[in-house]
């Protein structure tokens, strides 16, 4: 089964996700320029967003992508009440393990000779330090498994030779971690550690583009010195900022199965409300990007919810081949959904798509022959109506 969601979202005059230079991200789209919000920046104000923090919070399904994996490992061998020389040496052999790299270990062939001094040196001058790569992982079971895991492989080793024994050869003893986190299940993770599943992503997340071309624009400003004699004119600091005004078409889908597996089969209560409450999140979340100087909080407009049986992803973007226009009887937003509904009509026609579909507006504009939905609580309604009991 494959559930998708397609949205129209118009921001005000915002800089929600810029490049490297401090511009508002953009793409040529159509042979014409078009504001862009990136896959990874949409998907990020989702895990991060309240509505996931309600949701799922209180029962730790929610992972953490961190550097501080020795932090945390450290401090639950701590609760554990493990001797600070044993923490030190395990912590030691963390980052190799988690980068999944024998650099700088011994090989068997190698001398010994002084490899007690080595140890311990090891042991008295290492500290926890954060890793050089992040890890997103279940804090709620992964964490304590994973740990446990490595205190089981220090002590069928021992000190000595937990300091020499190949790096390979612990993370075969200590096996792959699995997670059950919401977020992790729904986006994925890949790392380069035997220790940690590769995670493949059941939700897919397009990058918004404009219906509209784009034009940007710059706010050229001042600040002064609040404690500066009047009688000293000008500005004490100049500045601009680049920022623009954009009708987005949204996109994301969700293979179900893909969901229910990477959760586990005794969780399917959990993703039956992991998808609505993905909707309501990507409906409800925005990008951070200079919102104390704009306060682009705008929602969605228009709502398309579809769910088949099938997993045939279909994105709508093409109907915004052509740029839209606002008129002066006619909003940008009212003409992005016509415009889609007159394009998802013909393409639904073409290749016979036989999908189940809901829809909600905030100004009751027309969308193909449906019925609007009167509120996001009855789209959510509908939406868990359709899916595996």
């Amino acid at each position: 089964m494959l559930i998708q969601f397609h949205f129209l979202q118009n921001y005000v005059p915002s800089n929600l996700n810029r490049d490297d230079t401090g511009s508002p991200k953009d793409a040529i789209f159509g042979g014409v320029p078009r504001g862009r919000i990136s896959s990874q920046c949409l998907k990020r104000s989702i895990r991060r967003s309240l509505t996931f923090q309600e949701a799922f919070t209180a029962e730790n399904l929610l992972g953490k992508r961190t550097q501080m994996l020795p932090t945390l490992v450290g401090d639950k061998l701590g609760e554990m009440k493990i001797d600070k020389e044993i923490i030190t040496a395990i912590l030691s052999r963390l980052p190799e393990i988690i980068r999944g790299s024998t650099k700088g270990v011994k090989s068997e062939d190698e001398s010994d000779e002084g490899s007690d001094e080595a140890e311990e040196a090891t042991n008295d001058e290492v500290a926890i330090k954060d890793l050089k790569q992040l890890v997103f992982l279940d804090v709620k079971t992964e964490l304590a498994q994973f740990t446990e895991r490595l205190l089981d492989a220090f002590n069928s080793y021992g000190a000595k030779q937990w300091a020499k024994v190949k790096v390979k050869e612990i993370t075969q003893k200590l096996g792959e971690s699995i997670p059950r986190s919401v977020d992790i299940a729904m986006f994925g993770r890949m790392t380069t550690s035997q220790t940690f599943k590769n995670v493949q992503a059941s939700v897919q997340v397009a990058h918004a583009l404009s219906a509209n071309a784009l034009k940007q624009e710059f706010d050229y400003y001042t600040a002064m010195d609040d404690l500066k004699p009047d009688s000293e004119p000008g500005a004490d600091m100049i500045g601009d900022i680049e920022f623009n005004s954009c009708t987005y078409y949204k996109y994301l889908n969700i293979h179900w199965e893909q969901l229910v597996t990477n959760l586990g089969k005794e969780a399917l209560p959990v993703a039956r409300r992991a998808v609505p409450a993905l909707l309501e999140a990507a409906l409800m979340a925005h990008p951070s990007g200079k919102q104390n100087s704009f306060g682009a909080f705008n929602l969605p407009d228009f709502v398309l919810v579809e769910v088949s049986e099938r997993n045939l992803p279909v994105s709508y973007a093409n109907a915004f081949l052509k740029p839209v226009y606002g008129f002066s009887d006619k909003s940008l937003m009212e003409n992005s959904v016509a415009k889609l509904s007159e394009y998802v009509a013909r393409l639904s026609k073409v290749y016979n798509l036989d999908l189940k579909r809901a829809y909600m507006t905030v100004d009751n504009l027309a969308f193909l022959d449906f019925k609007a939905q009167p509120s996001l609580k009855y789209l959510k309604d509908w939406l868990v109506a359709q899916l595996p009991k």
